[in-house]
């Protein structure tokens, strides 16, 4: 390469980097939320402009893979200690027991107002869910996996929240009951393989997706709902479906003035449908067999 190409290569590359670094903090943070969380904290070595960049990040992904479980605790606890910005998602998975330190980092999550958070610790016994993540005002999207749900004596509700899915959770009737009652923006509900639930109330005036697998009895008040999905999870088999229920079919039939139903599948369940007003005009039970 002539020397004037050299010159003018590194001159490109001068003013490409000093581009990149004068950046405003929630561009850079932005960035790096692209990344995972420990790639994104080495960019604090590229330079001085760089070094807290991560603490900007919008969307925060933690995975324990193949960190000794030591590393990974010290990693959760700088993040949620040293992040500064707003927090948009927050998404943590690991395969390895976190129970002594759930209970803090649930703490200072809480304090970042989160609109989204994924929680998959899958190992050991259910992480019991502290009463400071009910108190999330602004949360739209809650995702739990393997976890105790009881609510606080005081909730106010998640006003913005439309969607919710807990997987392998154990809670009571009235929890699920007044945690769904009281979620007026819920779209989305996916309640699968739970324990302390024998009736399931679903009070959701904007739901619009139902998917239930487990051993319950509904009882249904969702006028604006499209898809449902109920399945007892003993009759999952590798060659078995659920029964499809579809707008031509008997059931569209039945349920003739719930004109927005697009999709419904039953299998093995106890199902009542008590919209308010069927259940006011019609009492109408169905129990597939």
């Amino acid at each position: 390469m002539s020397t004037c190409k050299k010159a003018r290569a590194e001159s490109t590359s001068v003013v490409s980097s000093d581009r990149l670094s004068s950046l405003p903090p929630e561009i850079k943070g932005d960035i790096l939320s692209r990344l995972n969380v420990e790639e994104a904290v080495r960019t604090s070595t590229l330079s001085s402009t760089w070094r807290d960049a991560w603490t900007n990040m919008p969307k925060i992904f933690l995975r324990d893979g193949n960190f000794a479980r030591t590393k990974f605790v010290t990693l959760v606890d700088m993040v949620l200690s040293l992040h500064k910005g707003t927090v948009e998602k927050f998404d943590i998975s690991g395969s390895k027991p976190y129970h002594d330190e759930f209970g803090r980092w649930m703490l200072m999550l809480s304090r970042r107002s989160p609109r989204s958070i994924i929680i998959e610790l899958k190992s050991g016994p259910g992480y019991r869910i502290p009463s400071c993540l009910f108190s999330i005002g602004d949360l739209e999207n809650l995702h739990l996996q393997n976890c105790i749900i009881s609510l606080p004596r005081v909730f106010q509700g998640f006003k913005r929240l439309t969607r919710l899915r807990l997987n392998n959770f154990s809670s009571t009737d009235m929890d699920i009951q007044n945690l769904v009652s009281f979620c007026p923006a819920l779209r989305s509900l996916r309640l699968t393989y739970f324990e302390g639930i024998n009736h399931l109330t679903v009070q959701a005036p904007k739901l619009k997706l139902l998917y239930v697998i487990g051993d319950v009895e509904i009882n249904l008040d969702a006028p604006n709902l499209e898809v449902a999905l109920l399945m007892h999870h003993k009759a999952i088999a590798p060659h078995s479906d659920p029964i499809a229920l579809h707008k031509e079919s008997y059931v569209k039939q039945l349920l003739g003035s719930l004109s927005d139903i697009k999709s419904f599948a039953i299998s093995g369940f106890l199902l009542r449908v008590s919209y308010y007003y069927l259940q006011h005009y019609y009492g109408l039970l169905f129990s597939p067999d």
